[in-house]
Formats: structure tokens, C-alpha cells, sequence
């Protein structure tokens, strides 16, 4: 049980963290580019979500930080392939292919990032189909793109006040060092990767909700925050309700990067069949937090209650205002 000053120490720490900050630069990209809400795919989601007949086109592409790429090489072309793959199931999708851009200085420095894509595509079956690559430059860079098609989408901007905000993490794992990533998906066997990715858009396509994203930087609360912006609702979060592995520090693990993470907005009668559908695949899952009418993403524990960003004094990516206007 937390007491009310190490609560409030962990709200302090949530609202200051680097990577809530980072998400703004989202907003700032999108109005450099002009985009708004005339533009075709409106900017918040997981990916670009393309109209294609009665199913949608996935898009989405991912940067990996410099530092990363040269600290961990090898699991940096890992996480080319995984983080991608877990937008698309984010959106309800299925991955059709990725394409890839590397600079390194040198085939030697090249060599683990390309194993590390060519070891996560063959783990997750999904292939590289081309990109761009250079050999010759003075450091080592990483970008990968996916594609991908969804029946039905979950997106960022139908979560609904009266739902309940669904968290699923695969605990089976461990933290790599130094970066708070943890780590479920390298050691685990192919057909299980493969099986819980498609979890996604199997409650789409049941219909069990039409709303979430992927646990990415920012962790469990900077995602909610998000989703909540992109809906034009408020969020509170229990934090004692998030699963969590045993031993691991509240406070990091609330802004802790999860190989399989999602979170999803039910409403309330389909909660067990949401739980019970991770369960059956090993993954920890429970309703952590209420979604209402608001402006706010708050955290409470025990009676207490501390709003991490309230979107209606400072807007995060401000994407819900682009999508209203």
C-alpha cells in the first residue's frame, strides 16, 4: 500500500517524465506539415488507417534513437520489426510486410541491427520486402516501416466516457538495461508471438471494443493520455490496478516501454470477455481505469488523486483539436 507522499512522488514523476514531454513534438510535426482536419487520415493513431474497400490499409513507420541503435544493436533491429508490428495489431490490422532504412559506418557496425531484423521477421513471419541502406556514413541510424490491413479498426479517437480502460502486458519478461524496455518477445517461442498478436484484431472483429493503442514511450499513463486527447475524454487510472511484474518499481514501470502492451476502452459488459481472452494466452490484463467526460488524465490510489496532463490548459499532441475543427 502506498502512502500518500510516495504517491504523490510517483505522480510528480509521471508528469515531468521526458518522454510525456516528447509526445508534444507530434503536434509540432503535424502543423509543419500542414495537416489538419481536412487532411484524409487524421494524426494521433497508431498508424495511417487508408480506406480501402471495406477494409483499411495500415501505415506506419518507426525511428529508433541513436543512442539505442549504437548500444544495443542487435535488439534495436529487433524492435524494428516488433514495435511495428505491435501499431498494427493496435489497430485492429494484420502485418503484410516491412521495408527498412539503415545508415551505418560500415558492414561490421551494420551486421547486428540486420540480424536482429532478419531474426524478428523470421519469429514473427512477416518479411522484408526492400528499403534503403548506406554503408558509409559516421554513425549508426535506424528506421523501419510496416504494412499492414485491418477488417475493423480500433483507433485512437472512439474510446467513450462510461467504458473501462482495459490494460494487457505480457509480464513474462525482464528489463534490458539501461533503457526502461521490458523485454517478453526474443526468447519466446515463434507461434506464441504470433498468436498474441492477433489477439488485437480478433476483438475487433468481435466487435469487444473499437478503441486503444499500443504501450509505447510514455508508458501505460503517456499512452492513456493519448487515447484520451484523440477522444475528447477523461481518464483516471488506478494505479495499484496496472499489472505489473513482482518486485519491479512502481514509478518506472508506470513509464516503462512493454514488447506486447495495449490498452483498450470497453465498455463494461465486455470487460470479462476482453480479460478472459488474454488470460487464455498468458498475458495479464484488467480493467484499470474510467473513462468520463472531461479533459483530464489523472492518477488515484487509495482516496488519493493527482492529474498528470489536462488537455483543455495544454494540449499533448493535439491531435482531437485538429480532428474537431
Amino acid at each position: 500500500m502506498l502512502d500518500g507522499r510516495a504517491f504523490a512522488a510517483i505522480a510528480a514523476t509521471l508528469t515531468a517524465s521526458r518522454s510525456m514531454a516528447g509526445k508534444a513534438d507530434i503536434g509540432r510535426v503535424a502543423e509543419a506539415l500542414g495537416l489538419s482536419a481536412a487532411s484524409a487520415v487524421p494524426v494521433g493513431d497508431d498508424c495511417a488507417a487508408i480506406p480501402d474497400g471495406d477494409e483499411y490499409l495500415l501505415l506506419a513507420i518507426e525511428g529508433f534513437m541513436n543512442e539505442f541503435v549504437a548500444g544495443d544493436p542487435w535488439f534495436a533491429g529487433w524492435c524494428g520489426i516488433m514495435v511495428n508490428l505491435s501499431d498494427i495489431a493496435a489497430m485492429g490490422g494484420r502485418p503484410i510486410a516491412v521495408v527498412d532504412a539503415l545508415w551505418a559506418k560500415g558492414e561490421v557496425e551494420a551486421e547486428p541491427v540486420l540480424r536482429g531484423l532478419r531474426d524478428a521477421s523470421a519469429s514473427y513471419g512477416v518479411p522484408i520486402v526492400g528499403g534503403h541502406s548506406n554503408l558509409r556514413t559516421d554513425r549508426g541510424q535506424l528506421s523501419v516501416a510496416v504494412l499492414g490491413r485491418a477488417k475493423r479498426l480500433l483507433t485512437s479517437f472512439d474510446a467513450r466516457p462510461g467504458q473501462s480502460l482495459i490494460a494487457a502486458i505480457d509480464l513474462r519478461g525482464r528489463y534490458r538495461d539501461p533503457f526502461s524496455n521490458w523485454e517478453a518477445a526474443t526468447d519466446a517461442p515463434a507461434a506464441r508471438l504470433r498468436g498474441d498478436l492477433d489477439l488485437l484484431p480478433q476483438i475487433a472483429e468481435a466487435g469487444l471494443s473499437r478503441a486503444g493503442k499500443d504501450i509505447s514511450q510514455g508508458g501505460l499513463v503517456g499512452t492513456a493520455a493519448m487515447l484520451a486527447e484523440c477522444s475528447r475524454v477523461a481518464i483516471d487510472i488506478d494505479i495499484a490496478a496496472c499489472p505489473r511484474p513482482e518486485g519491479v518499481d512502481l514509478a518506472r514501470w508506470l513509464l516503462s516501454f512493454p514488447s506486447f502492451g495495449h490498452i483498450l476502452a470497453v465498455d463494461p459488459p465486455n470487460v470479462v470477455a476482453v480479460t478472459q481472452m488474454f488470460a487464455a494466452r498468458g498475458i495479464a490484463s484488467a480493467a484499470v481505469g474510467r473513462i468520463a467526460e472531461g479533459s483530464a488524465v489523472t492518477v488515484s490510489h487509495a482516496g488519493d488523486r493527482a492529474t498528470i496532463w489536462d488537455f483543455a490548459k495544454s494540449p499533448l499532441i493535439t491531435a482531437a483539436d485538429r480532428q474537431a475543427a
